[in-house]
């Protein structure tokens, strides 16, 4: 199917791995320039690279600490200076941290929440002008499904995952009459780095997907129908597609893709 993404701008915070990455590549094979914001400058090479191999019309990365105002409006000027408006922002990084009420201090709720939600507000607030140049926008924000079913060790997480949802939603209802579509994406457990590394250091075999979802039943208590944690690659596309002009009536939705979760 073809999403009408050639030549558009997308912006993918958080785009150099994981979720992030695979919508990236989505947008790269349906010939739309991509920019990605994330941290590291050789990663962003890379990323670079492959996506312009995977056929994007043009692509570049913007290294940006999402936690530092001042960076996140450095890479949103670079990206104005270069494409002069944006179509879709998809805002994909999301906060590290376990632990329960008991244990986090003020500095784990703030740095969590901090990365977690505060990052999405600023890249939202910095691209946002650009966006209302364009002809059409979209702004897709993950968040998480364990903001349906909560985790004691996972309460800051959460949290910072329900302050992207609630803002998604309110972003919805105010930018509605301009035409700019605002949607949260509620990904379940998927085999991120990050998410495999912490298995593999939890004993659990993070090349098998079922073993994957064995860890965080057992740590989380958070299982799926399916049973077996999901690959990136099976969210980009939905991302893909609701950041694209393909998907004129849908706002203020959160779209779960976890594998089902509903009587687990």
């Amino acid at each position: 199917m073809d999403l009408g993404l050639k030549d558009a701008v997308v912006i993918v915070q958080g785009g150099s791995m994981g979720m992030g990455l695979a919508a990236a590549r989505c947008f790269a094979e349906e010939g739309a320039k991509v920019g990605i914001i994330a941290r590291t400058r050789e990663t962003l090479d890379e990323v670079v690279a492959e996506l312009l191999s995977l056929g994007a019309a043009d692509a570049a990365g913007f290294a940006a600490d999402i936690t530092k105002a001042h960076e996140v409006d450095a890479a949103f000027a670079a990206i104005g200076q270069r494409w002069g408006h944006i179509n879709s922002l998809v805002n994909c990084t999301g906060p590290t941290g376990v632990g329960t009420f008991d244990q986090l201090t003020d500095k784990d709720w703030f740095d969590i929440i901090d990365l977690g939600a505060m990052g999405m507000i600023r890249c939202v607030r910095a691209g946002l002008p650009l966006i209302r140049k364009a002809s059409w926008g979209r702004i897709v924000n993950l968040s998480a499904h364990s903001i349906k079913r909560q985790a004691p060790n996972l309460v800051a997480y959460t949290a910072a995952k329900a302050v992207v949802a609630s803002v998604t939603k309110n972003l919805s209802l105010s930018l509605a009459p301009e035409n700019i579509l605002v949607n949260t994406i509620l990904p379940g457990s998927y085999a991120s780095p990050a998410l495999k590394k912490w298995a593999a250091r939890e004993g659990y075999d993070p090349d098998d997907m079922a073993s994957v979802m064995d860890g965080i039943r057992d740590h989380f208590g958070h299982p799926a129908h399916l049973p077996r944690a999901g690959d990136p690659s099976e969210i980009g596309p939905v991302i893909a597609f609701v950041a694209s002009p393909r998907s004129t009536y849908m706002t203020g939705a959160a779209i779960n893709v976890d594998g089902g979760s509903d009587f687990c």
